[in-house]
């Protein structure tokens, strides 16, 4: 279809280019405007031949790891073969624009009932796997000081903000923008009160995404609760789970260091970093020269999206403010994971008290029917022991579904307490009442 019947207007100049293609403004003609009630648009267009240039790129980088295969030094922490393979996915992902238009959409229903986001609408009928048509959504870019002031608002502000973002994304959806440098992030004004702060952060270009796995989601989350918590060995038992930590690490040593590491510089921010005393560096790594030396971390294989995205994160943040401390961003979203921890043990605490306490609260009433039917006769027993010692099984039963019940009261009330003292309080008190039941002896009447 010629350029002309596709679009009312476009503008040859580009708004923006890079290796893959470039971006042009347009108009959207009366049929797609109705369509999607869009007006402009921005368009952008694959650069020809990109594919068999990306092809010989990555069989070169495939070469060369190979090669990496054979240097101890590197193939002992990286598994080199398998990064380019995954760099080689994202690369093809990001020249199949339909791929980054499927990415978009389910980044933007991601973040559909939060305002803090803004994702730009699709035009599906003007896209192809060469071609992108997308919303124009282009407003103040996010390390624009000038930009943000003369718009009231205050970087400080936004780089909180921009950081709880990126975290959503990593530690609770697992789908995350692997590219979130400032040409990407917007910050959109919104002036008609239906965003409580005035302002959205915009995301564009979805071409670089990233996916966490369940399994390293929760050994991420459990660091990252660690770290708020300065906690050393928490730490070390994260980086083992996700797989950072090499099988010949030391534990003893680095879990050491970890705790030294965060009573010296934990919750110093990269501003207050710089103003320490370089000797004090120096005398941490002499005093465990051991760990410093052998380093004993290795890359997994899905982790260099993840280190891209919050190296990329922690720059924008601190260009944004000079002072800022990814620890006072980290701190009140890690006590938040904590109290969803909370929330997640009570309630498959509950669900296995309930399961197991109805088990064994159906034991005694089948052991009743089984004494029944020896009474009557109809199960004919030669040992006369036997009911005695079915009696004694019932009332340990009964005792052991008390002590049970009387474990998840106790332990709900001391991890609910925190976030809610009455509730808290009152299942630690009626938690004395299976105790008393679980410790005092008794007998059934029959």
């Amino acid at each position: 279809m010629p350029l002309a019947d596709a679009f009312a207007w476009v503008d040859e100049t580009p708004v923006a280019a890079a290796s893959l293609g470039q971006a042009h403004r347009a108009i959207l003609g009366p049929i797609d405007s109705a369509d999607t009630g869009l007006t402009g648009a921005v368009i952008k267009v694959q650069r020809p031949g990109i594919d068999d240039i990306v092809r010989i790129d990555l069989a070169a980088l495939r070469r060369i790891g190979g090669w990496l295969t054979h240097v101890r030094l590197v193939s002992d922490r990286v598994d080199a073969p398998a990064l380019v393979e995954e760099f080689a996915e994202t690369s093809l992902e990001e020249i199949d624009y339909l791929h980054e238009a499927r990415s978009s959409a389910r980044f933007q229903e991601m973040f559909a009932a939060d305002e803090r986001v803004a994702v730009p609408e699709i035009v599906w009928e003007r896209s192809t796997r060469r071609v992108l048509t997308l919303e124009d959504v282009t407003a103040i870019k996010i390390t624009d000081h000038t930009g943000l002031l003369a718009a009231g608002i205050d970087p400080v502000e936004v780089a909180p903000v921009f950081a709880a973002v990126m975290f959503d994304q990593l530690f609770a959806d697992g789908f995350f923008h692997a590219d979130p440098h400032p040409g990407n992030v917007f910050v959109t004004p919104v002036a008609d009160g239906s965003v409580a702060q005035g302002w959205m952060l915009t995301f564009i270009d979805f071409g670089m995404m990233g996916e966490v796995p369940p399994s390293t989601r929760r050994g991420l989350r459990k660091m990252l609760i660690a770290a708020a918590s300065r906690d050393g060995k928490g730490l070390v038992d994260a980086a083992r789970d996700i797989g950072v930590l090499l099988p010949s690490a030391d534990t003893t040593q680095l879990e050491l260091a970890m705790t030294r590491l965060f009573a010296r510089f934990g919750g110093l921010g990269f501003a207050e970093l710089r103003e320490v005393d370089p000797r004090e560096f120096r005398a941490f790594a002499n005093e465990f020269q051991e760990v410093v030396r052998t380093l004993p971390f290795q890359l997994p294989d899905d982790f260099l999206l993840i280190i891209r995205a919050m190296s990329l994160t922690s720059g924008v943040c601190s260009a944004l403010d000079p002072a800022f401390n990814l620890w006072d961003s980290v701190e009140p979203y890690a006590q938040r994971l904590i109290r969803e921890e909370r929330g997640n043990v009570v309630r498959d605490l509950g669900t296995r008290v309930s399961d197991t306490a109805g088990t064994l609260a159906r034991l005694p009433g089948r052991l009743d029917a089984l004494l029944t039917r020896i009474d009557d006769g109809a199960l004919p027993i030669s040992d006369p022991t036997l009911e005695r010692r079915v009696g004694a099984l019932e009332r340990t039963l009964r005792r052991a579904v008390s002590a049970l019940v009387f474990g998840g009261l106790l332990a709900g009330g001391v991890l609910l307490r925190p976030d809610d003292e009455a509730l808290g309080t009152v299942l630690l008190v009626v938690s004395v009442i299976p105790l008393a039941q679980a410790l005092l002896p008794g007998r059934r009447i029959r």
